[in-house]
């Protein structure tokens, strides 16, 4: 029985064998490379436990600042590497159009949803793998989500996304001095990760991993008696 593989069309299975070909055709890495960032990309989520529910849910309640500091450290690294290897041609990354309307709606749901069910969309697969229920359903929401959006984008959401006020970077607003903005961009946010003062937000699953003399709960009794 001969296998066939249709590449082209709108069907499930031709829109997923096309995904893995733009990785393929793109010259930015093979399969086996992309598969292996994103193991070492799970790997250090779950190192740093930041697909846990009460990381993301403390962050939102300020009790937890584990996210923010991986998020700010993240940003001022990548943003210096990132666009120095788009000056080497080793990159390339491609702008999106500023909607303002569209950006302070979409920004609001986005962060009442990530708070309510305590991942973002690159945690979540994370812990999906780890065999999370809740997190299941709220892939599969998400799914649904996309598919009413792209569906009726054009009668219903374009207009909401309100007026485009053009391609901007940062960088283009100092003519001349593109680098020197980039590097000083990313030392400042990287110095605001590491200013970020350190507080863990502890469910119970969590405590109990803990020796007496690390739970914050026992370490504070022992200090009030």
């Amino acid at each position: 029985m001969d296998v066939i593989v249709v590449t082209e069309g709108d069907t499930i299975a031709s829109r997923i064998v096309q995904m893995f070909e733009n990785v393929i055709h793109q010259g930015h890495g093979s399969l086996a490379l992309v598969f292996l960032i994103g193991v070492i990309f799970g790997g250090i989520i779950q190192y740093t436990r930041v697909d846990k529910f009460e990381k993301i849910a403390g962050f939102a309640m300020l009790k937890d600042t584990i996210v923010p500091k991986m998020l700010f450290l993240a940003v001022g690294l990548t943003s210096i590497a990132l666009y120095f290897m788009i000056e080497a041609d080793w990159a390339h990354y491609h702008i999106k159009p500023i909607q303002l309307q569209g950006l302070i709606i979409g920004g609001t749901l986005f962060g009442i949803s990530m708070a309510i069910l305590g991942k973002c969309p690159g945690t979540g697969p994370v812990s999906i793998a780890e065999g999370r229920i809740d997190v299941l359903i709220g892939a599969i929401g998400g799914l649904f989500g996309g598919l009413v959006f792209t569906l009726y984008y054009d009668d219903f959401f374009k207009p909401m996304m309100g007026e485009s006020l053009g391609k901007m970077t940062l960088a283009e607003f100092f003519p001349g001095h593109e680098h020197l903005v980039v590097l000083i961009f990313g030392i400042v946010v990287t110095a605001v990760a590491i200013a970020i003062p350190k507080r863990e937000f502890f469910d119970e699953a969590d405590l109990s991993q803990l020796p007496d003399s690390e739970r914050p709960d026992k370490v504070q009794q022992s200090k009030e008696d």
